[in-house]
């Protein structure tokens, strides 16, 4: 999937995991709950699954419209 790392993720955006996670495999939507850091931004994701997963790095994730595309 392809990736933008370079901008950050808000809080309440929907994204999709770009690899397997603990407990979330990949391609797996989710929203973004928590974002913390400041020269490293870190996110905890609340995943369809149930999951949430936290300290996530920016790569590991891309973002999507509500349609499920990548924005």
């Amino acid at each position: 999937m392809a990736n933008s790392s370079g901008e950050s993720l808000r809080r309440g955006d929907r994204v999709v995991a770009n690899e397997d996670l603990i407990g979330v495999p990949e391609g797996s939507a989710g929203r973004v709950e928590l974002v913390n850091g400041f020269r490293w931004k870190r996110y905890w994701v609340r995943f369809e699954n149930g999951v949430v997963v936290g300290s996530i790095d920016r790569a590991l994730l891309t973002r999507v419209n509500k349609q499920g595309v990548p924005a």
